[in-house]
């Protein structure tokens, strides 16, 4: 699924969402990836393009994703001279005594729902693809 903008809380598929990491980021693209447990694979990504602004921990738990607030909107667009197509807000588990809030500004925003293995196997089915640092024989 994508969205081209969105400025509220946004809607993931059914399933069970809990784990959650950050598997890519670079200029062009910032990807979280979820499941219950991401030890052997992962079934979401929310693939952000073309990332302005990303204030998120490497990995989290249980994000609670929501409207941002009037400041957030005002901090990303003095940061960036203009309003972005994408602005999403989540507060989430990282570790600590208290959840931490999240906001990351992008260009689009799309939902991906397959499966992602996280090791090497030979007999991939045709709807499974490899994480990117998965290499044949590891």
């Amino acid at each position: 699924m994508s969205v081209e903008q969105v400025h509220g809380v946004i809607e993931l598929p059914e399933g069970s969402w809990w784990d959650w990491d950050v598997v890519a980021w670079d200029r062009g693209q910032f990807r979280l990836a979820a499941d219950h447990d991401l030890t052997y694979h992962h079934a979401l990504e929310l693939v952000f393009t073309a990332p302005a602004f990303v204030s998120c921990a490497a990995s989290f738990q249980d994000p609670r994703f929501r409207a941002p607030t009037s400041e957030e909107v005002a901090t990303v667009t003095d940061r960036l001279g203009d309003t972005p197509p994408v602005l999403v807000a989540f507060e989430a588990d990282a570790g600590g005594a208290e959840p931490v809030s999240y906001l990351i500004a992008a260009d689009r925003l799309d939902i991906v729902q397959e499966t992602v293995l996280r090791y090497w196997r030979e007999d991939v089915a045709p709807d499974q693809r490899f994480a990117p640092w998965v290499r044949p024989g590891r």
